[in-house]
């Protein structure tokens, strides 16, 4: 008489089961409201420090902005000094809304516009760093602040 022996194979051990438990702490470990409050502080900066360097004092256009935007960056459409105007404005403005997490989804998606102004007119061969600023945009727009946020808040105070 022949016998043949199984061998309960427990899989909770092997490579799939480890690599199970490592991406769902891994998911753990980023949920959505932090990684979104990781990526409005990130656009937030990149813009705001941009905008700095559009002003004078605490808000003042300065001359050198005006001069970027008549000679190098010539955005159509727009007066150079209209257009100074409205990328300082914006650049001050939305950041700040980004990091309060206020109307996040709008101001997302209005420097994403911003962006691809920058990117059609202005740095065409930029497009590596566009992207990756779209793709931290694009999160926003499509996710919303979180729970770390005005938005949030607000959602909470409307109930």
């Amino acid at each position: 008489m022949n016998t043949t022996t199984h061998l309960h194979h427990d899989d909770s051990h092997g490579p799939r089961a480890v690599w199970a438990r490592l991406t769902d702490t891994a998911a753990w470990l980023t949920p959505h409201s932090l990684l979104a409050l990781v990526n409005r502080i990130a656009v937030a900066a990149i813009f705001w420090m941009s905008g700095r360097t559009k002003v004078d004092g605490w808000f003042s256009i300065s001359d050198s902005a005006y001069a970027l935007f008549r000679y190098e960056y010539q955005v159509p459409l727009l007066p150079p000094e209209l257009a100074a105007q409205m990328a300082t404005v914006a650049e001050h403005v939305f950041p700040i809304l980004l990091v309060l997490g206020l109307f996040t989804r709008f101001a997302a998606l209005s420097l994403l516009g911003m962006t691809l102004v920058i990117q059609l007119f202005v740095y065409p061969d930029a497009w590596p760093t566009h992207l990756s600023w779209a793709g931290l945009m694009l999160y926003l727009v499509g996710r919303g602040a979180g729970n770390i946020s005005l938005d949030r808040a607000l959602v909470r105070l409307t109930r």
